[in-house]
């Protein structure tokens, strides 16, 4: 069984000693690094090429923005998963934009951050279900535009039901068995509806989903 890689970047030792018991008890998992700063982190990454990054926001050196910034400028097809806090509201949508690919609060329960990096390691995008309303009131404070419905190119019922289903968190296998399609399918819905809201990733998805109040129909 191939293991998915796993860097833990937290400043506090005790915080990546818990984070490592919890994952080393999954079989399918591996910690192969860890940083307690964003320039050892960075070296790191260059050292042991991890599949799924565990990043810290606020950190000495460099904190857990730059240290995304300067993975993308570095091309690195690494996945980040943000570890925060509620409170970190404003730094979260820096990192939606930068492209991270899931959000964990660092109190949320151990089955959420497995859950998160399965899914993120599988190509999906993962955002902690209580996170998405403080993106919610984030986005809301950026940006005046409160309109219902989609922007463009309405949403058929199926649509709804698998973007609801995003917004719980659940990747393309569960919304598939939930509906009773095929993952194929559900990856076309996606496609599409992605299109149509004018979004790029599920974390934007499930944001737009939770703002515009959508709901299955």
């Amino acid at each position: 069984m191939k293991k998915i890689k796993i860097l833990l970047v937290d400043d506090h030792s005790l915080m990546r000693q818990g984070l490592k018991q919890i994952i080393e008890l999954e079989k399918d998992m591996e910690v192969i690094g860890q940083a307690g700063d964003g320039e050892e982190a960075l070296e790191k990454v260059k050292q042991v090429c991890p599949d799924v990054i565990l990043l810290d926001i606020n950190m000495p050196k460099l904190n857990g923005i730059q240290v995304l910034r300067r993975l993308k400028d570095m091309d690195k097809t690494t996945k980040v998963i943000m570890l925060t806090f509620h409170e970190d509201r404003e730094y979260l949508f820096e990192t939606i934009n930068l492209g991270a690919n899931g959000y964990v609060l660092k109190d949320a329960e151990s089955d959420s951050l497995i859950k998160a990096i399965r899914d993120v390691a599988m190509g999906e995008s993962y955002i902690h279900p209580s996170l998405a309303s403080q993106l919610v009131k984030e986005f809301n404070r950026r940006d005046d535009h409160h309109d219902k419905e989609p922007r463009e190119g309405k949403l058929t019922k199926r649509e709804y039901e698998v973007l609801t289903l995003i917004a719980e968190g659940q990747n393309n296998k569960e919304i598939a068995s939930n509906l009773f399609i095929s993952e194929k399918t559900v990856k076309n819905h996606v496609s599409n509806i992605f299109k149509k809201i004018h979004v790029n990733d599920r974390t934007q998805a499930a944001i737009y989903a939770y703002k515009h109040n959508i709901k299955k129909i």
